[in-house]
């Protein structure tokens, strides 16, 4: 068995790599190559690419990448004919694996997309090209599967491997203080920390990076006591927001310390904040509530029961076009998932800290939070559908069904 696959950012490459697992789990020579993240090269795929190569958000900010991606694109199309895999999967990333999948399909190549667009959202007119270009569906929400159903395209749900890993726990200090021992987060048990994650993208990154810092920097001259654990995904994203913070600390301290104060004052204010290399689980879990931008994250805290605020930020032109498309009430996955308005969502140039301060303290002391958990609870066990497992017998019975595999 040869499948080929592409993956475009980090949260693809954890589905992919649990997909690659499972399956090998039932067909140990099974082999895969493509376009792959770490935890996929891990679990024995062959990278042509790097995922990071497709890691770009946003309808502006893609243009400008326009040239390399084109190229690899066109690349990796040759290949695969020249070189057909017994399926082709595509990974999210539905602007780059939707063109690669409609030309292998003309080509004769089978083709599954695992994690649908967000068609029911925006830009519904892609129905017909993903109608094209797919063979089977995967997603991993139910109400994606029956907007599929309706529009007549072979879908499969098989849920959310988050929801899978993400224990249906409610012993959450329990929990809490498990995640700050194993963060060395050396904290008294009431110390209240907020986990700040500014997104895994550069491009979210170095937008949310200024105003997450400026109303974080403002929540400590109300509750100096605070703590901000911010896990970043890469050493790239780290550098950028840490250079944002050493500016932001040194200019607040300008304006409020003598000069021989200064420094001790700059000590004191860094370490308040405490930056880890990944481990945004560990640090949400280790959270009294998250700040965040909107995604995968979104969700994940939403599985490990957190008060949260969701914030998304786009280039000027994207968000003007995506405002005019949308076709939701919301954006972030809770309100999605819930059907209706749970996680406060701020968006745009109410991204800064006057508008976020206030309402990050507010999640501190959000007497409401306990009316929402019940349907968390819900949420997550509508998710948990052991997904790796679900994905991987949804691409054999294809390949069966196909005379791709032998019974097994």
């Amino acid at each position: 068995m040869r499948i080929g696959i592409i993956v475009g950012e980090a949260s693809g490459d954890i589905l992919a790599s649990g997909l690659i697992n499972a399956i090998l789990e039932k067909y140990p020579t099974a082999e895969f190559e493509g376009i792959a993240g770490p935890l996929m090269i891990q679990a024995g795929c062959k990278a042509l690419y790097p995922a990071e190569k497709l890691s770009v958000m946003g309808l502006v900010e893609v243009l400008s990448h326009y040239r390399e991606l084109s190229k690899i694109r066109k690349t990796l199309i040759q290949y695969f004919i020249n070189n057909p895999p017994d399926v082709f999967i595509g990974v999210d990333a539905p602007d780059f694996n939707l063109g690669v999948e409609t030309a292998l399909k003309q080509a004769g190549i089978g083709t599954i997309h695992y994690v649908s667009p967000s068609v029911w959202a925006w830009r519904q007119y892609r129905v017909a090209k993903i109608s094209r270009a797919v063979d089977l569906m995967l997603t991993l929400f139910p109400f994606e599967a029956r907007f599929y159903e309706n529009h007549n395209i072979l879908v499969k749900y098989v849920g959310h491997t988050l929801a899978d890993e993400i224990e249906l726990s409610h012993d959450n200090l329990q929990i809490m203080l498990q995640a700050r021992q194993s963060l060395a987060l050396n904290v008294e048990t009431q110390q209240q920390i907020i986990a700040v994650l500014p997104g895994s993208r550069m491009s979210e990154v170095t937008r949310l990076s200024k105003p997450f810092i400026a109303a974080l920097l403002q929540c400590l001259q109300i509750k100096p006591e605070l703590i901000f654990a911010i896990p970043l995904i890469n050493t790239k994203t780290r550098q950028v927001f840490e250079q944002e913070l050493n500016q932001q600390i040194s200019q607040y301290s300008d304006s409020i310390s003598p000069d021989k104060q200064k420094k001790q004052g700059q000590q004191e204010l860094r370490s308040r904040f405490v930056l880890f290399d990944g481990h945004s689980r560990e640090v949400m879990a280790a959270s009294n509530a998250v700040l965040l931008a909107s995604g995968t994250a979104a969700l994940e805290a939403l599985l490990l029961k957190k008060p949260m605020l969701v914030a998304y930020k786009l280039s000027p032109v994207t968000y003007w076009i995506a405002k005019r498309l949308l076709r939701v009430p919301y954006y972030s996955l809770p309100n999605l998932l819930a059907g209706e308005y749970l996680v406060e969502e701020i968006t745009q140039n109410d991204v800064c800290a006057d508008t976020l301060t206030p309402k990050v303290l507010n999640l501190l002391s959000d007497e409401t939070w306990c009316d929402k958990l019940e349907i968390f609870d819900d949420i997550h066990k509508l998710l948990r559908q052991s997904a790796n497992q679900k994905a991987a017998r949804a691409v054999i019975d294809y390949l069966k069904a196909n005379n791709k595999l032998d019974e097994a």
